[in-house]
């Protein structure tokens, strides 16, 4: 397995930079942010997208993943990462989400990254049916599947505390309305431990499914706040022996982005503190 950092702790910083600092602190890899200030697909020039292939060759390090699931550069009042989302009532709105993931998945193959991330649905409006919630991101998301699987690049969608997909078995019924093989699962440790899924029993349940993995601690109120590893309650000691014991050889991505007064000290004591896990399980 393969240590990871994600860009969205840098946003205080330019792309070439937040590499050098990754590649300095010791990680393998970084997760692109594909938002502003780093990677906002839409409006990306060829030379840009240059500038990220030779900050990531300068640094030797390799991309793990590209975050698609963060909209900043919308900029919608509500909340920048999950809007628009996949089930917006406004379907113009909604293809915005559909066109930022479309986009995300052509940067990822021109980058040569293995996959994007994407939310899980989006929040369910107040007295709307969660099935017809579903039957709607499911429309929404196959023929960007189709794309993806052109790309040759693979689709995960991430289940999140709040949104229409939080728990296994819901991530699990989706996935029964789904044939296409280019979509998959992010498994976000903290995501599972907030809804109550135990990360280390739900790994296994899923694990044909999983293709990435996002690392964070949360309290043990279980309230979704991305903490660093062995600052919260999660056992990461059962979490790496799970994710050995299903096989997995892929990258681990660390996600920190409340850290960004500060994300050096996030990195470092992250990259520390899963090295350690990693090397008990």
């Amino acid at each position: 397995m393969q240590l990871a950092f994600s860009t969205n702790a840098y946003l205080n910083f330019s792309f070439d930079d937040a590499v050098t600092r990754v590649a300095g602190i010791g990680y393998q890899g970084v997760e692109v942010m594909a938002d502003v200030p780093h990677a906002w697909p839409a409006f990306m020039l060829p030379e840009q997208k240059q500038g990220l292939r030779d900050a990531l060759h300068k640094n030797h390090l390799a991309i793990s993943n590209v975050n698609a699931f963060m909209m900043h550069a919308v900029n919608d009042a509500r909340q920048h990462y999950w809007h628009p989302s996949w089930i917006e009532p406004d379907r113009h709105y909604r293809q915005i989400r559909i066109d930022h993931t479309t986009r995300a998945l052509t940067l990822a193959r021109e980058l040569g990254a293995p996959c994007i991330t994407t939310e899980p649905g989006g929040p369910v409006e107040p007295g709307a049916s969660w099935s017809a919630a579903l039957k709607l991101f499911v429309e929404g998301i196959k023929p960007v599947a189709d794309h993806a699987q052109k790309e040759g690049v693979l689709l995960l969608v991430e289940p999140e505390p709040g949104l229409l997909i939080e728990t296994a078995d819901q991530f699990l019924e989706f996935m029964q309305h789904i044939d296409s093989p280019a979509v998959g699962m992010n498994f976000d440790v903290g995501h599972s431990y907030c809804v109550g899924d135990d990360p280390a029993t739900t790994i296994p349940r899923v694990a044909k499914y999983i293709r990435h993995f996002h690392l964070e601690d949360i309290a043990a109120t279980r309230v979704h706040q991305h903490l660093i590893p062995g600052d919260g309650a999660i056992d990461f000691l059962a979490v790496m022996r799970a994710i050995k014991s299903i096989g997995y050889d892929g990258w681990l991505t660390i996600e920190l982005y409340p850290y960004v007064e500060n994300p050096d000290e996030a990195a470092t004591r992250g990259l520390k503190r899963i090295k350690e896990a990693l090397a008990s399980a």
